[in-house]
């Protein structure tokens, strides 16, 4: 009894702010995918708060971000990038998993070693697929690109992966995707991930990066409507590759690069909000191949897993017992 007492006093004498930390990772232990999606947004949103009221966004502040390689977004948008989905993920899983899920959560950042055919469908597919996309909406008009911009073209898709691709994908794909597909089924996961990572964009339709002020209001429900649907893609590009995360991120790129950098060019009839609608078109048709071909499961393999995903959730149940 003078031991629980002493213990008692100690505990009462322990500094509130002692308290309060451990009251906080006792929290994050227990819901990491919860504590992620959280301070992903509130990091990236913060961040993102001087672009938004910027002369690049509502006009509040009057400052407008310098252009770096032609744009204020490098400046404005880049640092709560990496501040959101990637910090989080190294934060959170440092907090619930130590050295161990560090590890696990970094070496699917590494694991570039898959087979030829998926670099083919991730660097070929995502613009052949955007092309018939485009096609279809334009009603077969079609333009040859300028020899600038297929110049371009590479060193773009390489500069994206070290900035979108670095600043998302170990977030959404290597950190709460394994975790979701393990407490969810693959497709529902899918459909929990991609809501999720859509809303983390919409304060950015308040500012240049959005279209910011000429844009229609439907254009943040036609984004939501088209990472619902890529994000059916990429889990199943991420399980069949065996978690690689380069090839999320080269998927994820390859988007974002063919839009920027050819479509204009390619398609110059598709203005306005057509080309994101012909994105969320062609994702979703693509989506639902890939539900049917895979019923529902889209790739996902519970014994793969295990080495990687499976492997820092159990290290998280062991660290709350």
């Amino acid at each position: 009894m003078v031991i629980n007492q002493e213990n008692s006093a100690s505990t009462l004498a322990a500094p509130a702010g002692d308290a309060n930390v451990n009251g906080i990772v006792r929290a994050v232990r227990a819901h990491p995918l919860t504590a992620f999606f959280t301070l992903a947004n509130l990091l990236s949103w913060a961040a993102w708060l001087p672009y938004v009221f910027s002369q690049n966004g509502l006009g509040v502040w009057a400052f407008r971000f310098p252009d770096v390689l032609g744009s204020g977004q490098i400046l404005g948008v880049l640092p709560g990038a990496y501040l959101g989905p990637i910090f989080s993920a190294f934060l959170v899983t440092a907090l619930v998993s130590g050295r161990a899920g560090l590890r696990a959560w970094g070496r699917r950042l590494w694991r570039w070693k898959v087979a030829p055919r998926w670099y083919a469908i991730t660097l070929l597919g995502v613009p052949a697929g955007m092309l018939l996309t485009g096609l279809a909406f334009s009603g077969g008009e079609i333009a040859a690109p300028s020899l600038a911009a297929l110049i371009a073209y590479v060193p773009i898709l390489l500069f994206q992966m070290v900035t979108t691709g670095l600043a998302e994908e170990p977030g959404w794909r290597d950190f709460a995707l394994p975790r979701l597909q393990e407490r969810f089924s693959p497709l529902r996961a899918a459909f929990v991930l991609g809501p999720l990572w859509g809303a983390w964009h919409l304060p950015l339709f308040l500012t240049d990066w959005g279209g910011f002020p000429e844009a229609s209001w439907t254009r943040p429900l036609v984004f939501l409507t088209f990472c619902v649907a890529f994000n059916i893609v990429m889990s199943w590009v991420f399980n069949r590759t065996g978690q690689s995360l380069p090839l999320s991120m080269l998927m994820h790129v390859g988007v974002n690069t063919f839009a920027s950098v050819l479509w204009v060019e390619v398609f110059p009839t598709l203005d306005g909000e057509m080309p994101l609608v012909a994105m969320a078109t062609g994702a979703a048709v693509a989506a639902l191949v890939i539900v049917v071909a895979t019923r529902g499961r889209l790739g996902y393999a519970p014994s793969s897993a295990t080495t990687s995903g499976v492997t820092v959730d159990r290290a998280e149940r062991d660290v709350r017992r």
